[in-house]
Order: C-alpha cells, then sequence, then structure tokens
C-alpha cells in the first residue's frame, strides 16, 4: 500500500511500544506536534469514561455487547483484558486512513504489539527503551502518582518488557527527549513499508 510522501511519510502503520515510563505518550505527542498528518489510532475501551474524556478522541467507549461483537467478527487488529476492562484498537478506522494513504500511528503495550504483529505483519514497529533500567525506575518514582506496590508491579512489568525489545523492527533509546524524537522521525522516514 503506498502512503503520502510526505517528510515523515513513507511507513504507512507504524507500531511504538515500551514499557511504562519509558517516555512514549511524550514522543508521540511531540511527534504528532511536528508531523499533523500522521493519523493517532483512538482504542476502544468498555471502561466508563473518566472525566474530561470524550467519546472517539480518548477512547471509543463501547458497551460490553458492542465490544465482544466487533471482537468476535474481527473487528480488532489487537485487544486485551485490564481491570476487569476490554480495549482494543479498532480495524476499519486503521484500514481507512491507511487507505487514503494516511500514515497511522499505533501507541500500544506489549502484549498488542504482539498481536498486530498477527494480524498485520507489513507494519513498523518500533522499542522505546530507556537508556537503563535505574533510570526507567527514576522516572516512574518520580511521577509521584503510584503507591508502593503500583511502582514494583510497574518495575516488575518492565522488566518482561526489556527483554522483548528485540522481537522488534528498531528501538530507540530514549536519553533525551530531542535526540530520541529525531531518531523516531529518521526511522518511520527510512523504513519503507
Amino acid at each position: 500500500m503506498q502512503c503520502m510522501t510526505t517528510s515523515i511519510a513513507n511507513v504507512c502503520l507504524t507500531l511504538i511500544t515500551g514499557p511504562s515510563g519509558v517516555g512514549k505518550g511524550t514522543l508521540v505527542k511531540k511527534l504528532l506536534e511536528k508531523h499533523p498528518q500522521i493519523w493517532l489510532s483512538v482504542s476502544a475501551t468498555t471502561r466508563l469514561p473518566r472525566e474530561g474524556e470524550i467519546d472517539g478522541k480518548d477512547y471509543f467507549f463501547l458497551k460490553p455487547d458492542r465490544f465482544n461483537q466487533l471482537l468476535l467478527d474481527g473487528g480488532f487488529l489487537e485487544s486485551a483484558q485490564f481491570a476487569g476492562n476490554s480495549y482494543g484498537t479498532p480495524r476499519k478506522p486503521v484500514e481507512t486512513q491507511l487507505k487514503k494513504g494516511i500514515p497511522v500511528l499505533l501507541e500500544i503495550e506489549l502484549e498488542g504489539a504482539r498481536q498486530v504483529r498477527k494480524n498485520f505483519p507489513k507494519a513498523f514497529q518500533i522499542f522505546v527503551a530507556p537508556p537503563s533500567f535505574n533510570e526507567l525506575e527514576r522516572r516512574i518514582r518520580g511521577r509521584a502518582t503510584d503507591d508502593e506496590k503500583a511502582i514494583q508491579s510497574r518495575l516488575s512489568r518492565a522488566k518482561q518488557e526489556l527483554l522483548a525489545q528485540n522481537e522488534f523492527d528498531a528501538v530507540v533509546i530514549n536519553d533525551d527527549l530531542n535526540s530520541a524524537l529525531v531518531e523516531l522521525e529518521q526511522l518511520m522516514t527510512l523504513k519503507n513499508v
């Protein structure tokens, strides 16, 4: 499938993953600010909206029956269960953007990335890694949003996720945000699917 030939559009579908606290969200935000032609996929969930969240912008908020029907119909590129709620990347909006030649970006967790690899093998997959595990721990603790039990859970999961980085097409070390952003832009520009 041919994508637009703008400065950062040689890749049709790019997936970004990495452990919690590594800075994926910040990188994606900066990338989209510089390259608004990239379309960021919106996930679907069965959880209720939080204050200020907008349906179709933050998530597609679906009733469990609707989510399950889409799942049965093959309507997700990937899906997962967290804390009693279902989450997934709707297939149709992604395919619609790709058919228009618009580059699509997915920011998802490791298991979702593995599912996308099976369902969409041409996707270019980038793993964002910390410069060190100690730095990742410092960042997670620096957020001051989790209790010690949640921090230990995140760190334990991060150790497992870091072992998977060799599964990906490229690894970006997020030591310096600007350098990592430049590297991400170069990867997306140079990799042609």
